[in-house]
């Protein structure tokens, strides 16, 4: 007999703030520390966790802490605690009213996938439709002084790092990839702009074609398809897109065009891991690669992160790189970290980790629970 899902009875929406070891500059400034939504959503004597991977300010996106959190807090838990839900589908009808603010619906929709895979007694990734024990990794290395950079590059490559990806901006782009090509002239590299760039630009941005490059991620505005397009039709570069794929319809459009040839799925962006399983079967369709990136989180939306890239279609090394690269102490009990470039998949139901409730509790900058 098939035990239905037990109630919402519980959930706890904290900010919390994890100090960044070094600080990590791109084209849009410098974080020294990772400011976050996490939400634990609880049933049945279990618990979901999932954390927002907004930015306090909308310099990613448009969505930002304050909006999320009240979002979260003041409209979405009301509706769902106190109910049953059978499935994440059917959590995701209620959701789908609610326009944009994908990054909030998917704190929501993530933890519910961890509580309702723990439920199940699965691993995430077996719910998800992945498979295998370890996936492998990349690095992002934030802006800084061409011959830092080398010697951080020189470190990870040491360290068995399967792709290295510079971020770069105006001013600091062809010069710091020749050098580092010259220094590494086999290893997988490729470059993030972060929407620093405009068609104007194309000519700057052919002369990384000299490179070798595995792709230019994301150089024209994070809302453009159409300049990407004309820009991917000048160089021979792979396009990658990440703020301009925020759902299924974006990535569909983005292939029909060719505005992109690869594609980062961060599950977080587009939504929860409903849609970032249509955009990957998408992309597989149309035999166009995907991969996973980051965005500094902590080890709970590592986790996630972890379990996702192990669909069949994550076929790049993804931004899942040691924890301790970011943080000298997380908020898991269990060490996120890599070997030889392969990055475990955390073992046991859900996602696989526990929260280090103590320290928690001294990150926490603020607090707020909801009872059935």
């Amino acid at each position: 007999m098939t035990r239905s899902f037990p109630v919402l009875e519980r959930a706890e929406l904290r900010l919390v703030r994890l100090p960044l070891i070094t600080p990590f500059t791109i084209s849009t400034g410098t974080m020294t520390d990772k400011v976050f939504p996490l939400l634990t959503l609880c049933a049945g004597g279990l618990e979901g966790y999932a954390e927002g991977v907004m930015d306090p300010l909308p310099d990613f996106l448009e969505e930002a802490i304050p909006g999320a959190m009240a979002l979260i807090g003041d409209t979405i838990l009301p509706q769902i605690i106190g109910k049953s839900f059978e499935n994440p589908a059917a959590l995701e009808r209620v959701l789908s009213p609610w326009r944009g603010n994908r990054m909030a619906l998917a704190t929501v929709e993530m933890a519910f996938w961890d509580l309702w895979a723990k439920w199940l007694d699965l691993p995430l990734k077996t719910v998800l439709g992945g498979s295998g024990d370890a996936v492998d990794v990349g690095v992002s290395l934030g802006i800084g002084p061409i011959e830092g950079t080398i010697e951080r590059v020189r470190a990870h490559v040491a360290q068995g790092y399967k792709r290295i990806k510079l971020k770069i901006m105006p001013g600091h782009d062809v010069e710091l990839v020749a050098a580092v090509r010259a220094a590494f002239p086999s290893i997988k590299l490729s470059v993030d702009a972060n929407c620093a760039y405009r068609l104007s630009d194309r000519a700057l941005l052919a002369r990384l074609d000299a490179f070798g490059l595995e792709y230019i991620e994301q150089p024209l505005a994070y809302d453009d398809l159409h300049d990407h397009a004309a820009l991917q039709a000048s160089i021979a570069t792979p396009i990658c897109l990440d703020e301009a794929i925020r759902h299924v319809g974006h990535a569909r459009r983005a292939l029909a065009c060719d505005a992109t040839r690869v594609v980062n799925i961060k599950v977080g962006r587009v939504g929860g891991f409903a849609e970032a399983i249509r955009i990957h079967d998408l992309c597989a369709a149309h035999d166009v690669p995907v991969w996973c990136g980051g965005m500094l989180e902590s080890g709970v939306g590592r986790a996630h992160n972890i379990h996702l890239s192990t669909l069949p279609n994550f076929a790049k090394p993804g931004d899942t790189s040691s924890a301790s690269r970011y943080f000298t102490r997380d908020i898991i009990v269990e060490k996120l970290e890599t070997a030889d470039g392969r990055m475990p998949v955390p073992q046991g139901p859900g996602i696989g980790v526990h929260l280090d409730r103590d320290f928690l509790e001294t990150v926490t900058l603020s607090v707020r629970s909801f009872s059935a």
